[in-house]
């Protein structure tokens, strides 16, 4: 036979086989990296279109930070020659739900998901998969599944820092008293946190040098239920008996600085957060919030967005880490973080255009 003949027919039949390969994850023992396959772990395979559809189930867009990360992810998404269609599930598990059905219906080629409960969209990635259809889990781990990437940040790095900068702060042959607020229970970043935080608070609690006098998880991560709790705190211990504040983001942390500030002590006590909110970053150069963890969101959103795009065309893709959810290891993408006082403001978030200079000293 023609050597040119040969190759033709050899060349279709491995495209043929790779295009219908289900989605797997391959080991490159030169560089430990994870590569994501080009085909989806579904059953099914649809038709691709000439400009990829690409589904972005949010849990809630109510708070700032959300609504940023939409922006950026859209932007870069049509930048990469793709369409994106948004659902905003208002953090209901059931509507999060409905809106991925509808995502499907409307034959989207990737899926992006930003989880209300982790455990409870495992259901979404199965439907998903059954619909021939990757998911890329976004900055929230949907658990209990066989999930294509997952891309965060360095969740349990996040409360190391905020639990260090609280530690660092401990007088000297003295002990610190310490409110701890947690997020939302269904987010399971929120136990990422307390995981990082707890690395570095136990031995500190263990050698008596912190005291936790009052601790509770802030339902759905609202600033009024972390203000309940603060309120709550302040209450049992007939005033502010606490030297910090270790609230897991900044909503929460805002939510404190309100039980604060009606006991007139806002500012004199430590306040940590997460996210470099408008507001946030406001607090802290008036001096009420001493510090926010500044995770780079333009990068995790352009980074999800050109990730979701080579989902969608099917091309693969290189993730560096593994993250358990319980049933597998998910290819992960992990990112930067970096921690944010009034010292370091103005080069970090400020430098990075993240928040403008004059929107963060407004008065």
């Amino acid at each position: 036979m023609n050597p040119r003949i040969l190759l033709v027919i050899v060349s279709c039949l491995l495209s043929v086989v790779t295009g219908g390969v289900l989605a797997r994850k391959a080991t490159d023992t030169s560089g430990g990296q994870t590569q994501v396959e080009a085909s989806p772990k579904g059953k099914n395979q649809q038709p691709r279109r000439e400009r990829p559809l690409i589904g972005l189930s949010m849990d809630t867009l109510k708070e700032e930070r959300w609504q940023v990360d939409r922006r950026l992810f859209i932007e870069q998404a049509q930048s990469l020659g793709a369409d994106v269609i948004v659902q905003d599930a208002n953090s209901s598990d059931s509507r999060q739900i409905q809106d991925v059905e509808v995502l499907l219906t409307k034959k989207v080629d990737a899926l992006v998901i930003i989880p209300h409960n982790g455990a409870a969209m495992a259901k979404a990635v199965q439907m998903a998969h059954e619909a021939g259809v990757p998911v890329l889990s976004y900055d929230r781990l949907i658990t209990g599944c066989d999930l294509d990437l997952y891309i965060t940040f360095d969740n349990v790095k996040v409360g190391e820092l905020q639990a260090q900068f609280i530690a660092d702060r401990i007088p000297a042959g003295g002990k610190l008293r310490l409110l701890r607020i947690y997020g939302s229970k269904t987010d399971n970043n929120a136990f990422l946190f307390k995981k990082g935080q707890d690395n570095v608070l136990n031995p500190l609690i263990a050698a008596g040098k912190i005291e936790v006098v009052f601790e509770d998880w802030a339902e759905d991560w609202k600033p009024e239920n972390a203000k309940k709790i603060a309120n709550a705190a302040i209450t049992q211990g007939k005033g502010v008996n606490f030297d910090a504040v270790l609230a897991s983001n900044d909503g929460t942390a805002g939510g404190a600085i309100q039980a604060l500030i009606e006991e007139n002590a806002a500012g004199k006590i430590i306040v940590t957060g997460q996210d470099a909110d408008l507001a946030a970053c406001q607090r802290i150069v008036q001096g009420t919030q001493t510090m926010t963890v500044y995770k780079p969101i333009q990068k995790l959103a352009t980074g999800a967005a050109a990730a979701a795009v080579k989902l969608a065309a099917r091309r693969p893709l290189v993730a560096r880490s593994e993250i358990d959810n319980g049933q597998t290891a998910v290819p992960s993408i992990l990112l930067e973080i970096v921690a944010v006082t009034k010292e370091n403001i103005d080069a970090t978030v400020i430098a990075d255009g993240f928040r403008p200079k004059e929107e963060v000293y407004r008065r």
